[in-house]
C-alpha cells in the first residue's frame, strides 16, 4: 500500500472530528495496536480533530487492571496523549440499561438461552465466516434472567456505506450474523451494542479502526438508527498489520509487544516509525516523533 495522504481519501472525511483510540485491556499492546494509533492520531492531528481515549472493558472476565495500567504507560511513553478521556465501558452501565430498556419497549429484544454450541450446531459452522444465528429463540417468547442473553431483532434491510479507503460497501446485516447480541448469557455487555451507544453519546463521528472490523459496520449502522443515529459516523477500515504467516497479531499469540521493545532499550519513535513502515505508510523505519503523525496524511 503506498503512502496515504489527506488528498487520496474521500473528501467527505469531517473537518475537525471527534475519533477515538478504543483498545480493551486485555492484554498488552503490540504492534498492530501501534498501527491504529497512528492512523487515528494522524488523522485526528491532519484533520485538526480531536482523539477520545476508551477502554473497551465490557468483558469483565478478560479485562484486567494491570492490562490497563501498562496500557496507559505505553500510550504516555510514545507520546499518545489523547484530548480526552479515558472512558472506561464499566462506568457506563447505567446508560446501557436505559438503551435497552427503551429498546425492550419497542419490542426489539427478546431473551435468548442458545449457547455457542447451539448456535454452531443449527446454524452451521463454514471456516473462515462469522456464524449466523439462526433465529431459534426469536419468537419463543422467553422471560429476561439469568442465564439468558438478550438480541436485537434486526430487519431484513441493507446497509449501504462508503468506507474512506475501501469504497462503497453493501451489507445484510440479517444475512451476516442474524440477530445480534446485546447482552450475553453472563450479562457482559457485547461489543456490538457498546461500542454503538458510546460513539453515540459521546459524539464520534469519525471511527478508525481495521479492516477485520468492516463486517461489523452494517449492523452498527442499523442498531445506530435504531437509537435515533440517521447520519452514522464516517468509517475508515485501515489493513491490519500480519505475521509473516497471514495471521493478524494479537494479544495471545505473543507478538512482539510494545513492553518487550521498551525493555529491549528501542525509543517511542523508533517503535512509531516502525509500525508506520509496517503499515505502509511510510517507505522505511525512520523514528517517527509523535508530534509528526500528521505529515504521514497531509504530506507537509
Amino acid at each position: 500500500m503506498p503512502p496515504v495522504t489527506l488528498g487520496a481519501l474521500a473528501a467527505r472525511l469531517p473537518r475537525t472530528p471527534l475519533t477515538r483510540f478504543a483498545p480493551s485491556p486485555t492484554g498488552y499492546l503490540h504492534l498492530g495496536h501501534v498501527v491504529n494509533a497512528i492512523w487515528v492520531w494522524g488523522l485526528a492531528r491532519a484533520l485538526e480533530g480531536r482523539v477520545l481515549l476508551r477502554l473497551e472493558d465490557h468483558d469483565r472476565g478478560r479485562c484486567r487492571s494491570d492490562y490497563e495500567a501498562a496500557l496507559l504507560e505505553d500510550l504516555d511513553w510514545l507520546g499518545l496523549a489523547p484530548d480526552l478521556g479515558p472512558t472506561r465501558q464499566r462506568d457506563a452501565t447505567a446508560v446501557y440499561l436505559d438503551t435497552l430498556a427503551a429498546l425492550e419497549r419497542r419490542g426489539l429484544v427478546y431473551a435468548c438461552d442458545c449457547s455457542r454450541r447451539d448456535i454452531s450446531r443449527e446454524g452451521g459452522d463454514v471456516p473462515h465466516l462469522e456464524t449466523r444465528y439462526p433465529g431459534r429463540c426469536r419468537d419463543r417468547g422467553l422471560p429476561s434472567g439469568e442465564g439468558r442473553g438478550q438480541r436485537l431483532r434486526l430487519a431484513d434491510t441493507v446497509e449501504r456505506f462508503t468506507d474512506e479507503l475501501l469504497g462503497p460497501q453493501e451489507q445484510v446485516p440479517a444475512l451476516q450474523c442474524g440477530d445480534p447480541l446485546l447482552r450475553d448469557r453472563h450479562g457482559n455487555w457485547t461489543y456490538q451494542f457498546a461500542v454503538v451507544v458510546d460513539d453515540l453519546r459521546q459524539g464520534v463521528d469519525l471511527v478508525v479502526r481495521g479492516a477485520d472490523l468492516v463486517g461489523s459496520t452494517g449492523r452498527q449502522i442499523a442498531l445506530g438508527r435504531l437509537l435515533g443515529r440517521d447520519d452514522p459516523p464516517v468509517y475508515l477500515h485501515h489493513p491490519l498489520l500480519r505475521r509473516p504467516d497471514g495471521a493478524k497479531l494479537s494479544k495471545a499469540a505473543g507478538d512482539t509487544g510494545i513492553r518487550e521493545l521498551r525493555a529491549a532499550g528501542v525509543s517511542a519513535p523508533a517503535v512509531l516509525g516502525r509500525a508506520a513502515e509496517a503499515a505502509g505508510l511510510t517507505t522505511d523505519a525512520r523514528p517517527l516523533p509523535a508530534d509528526e503523525l500528521a505529515r504521514l496524511f497531509t504530506g507537509a
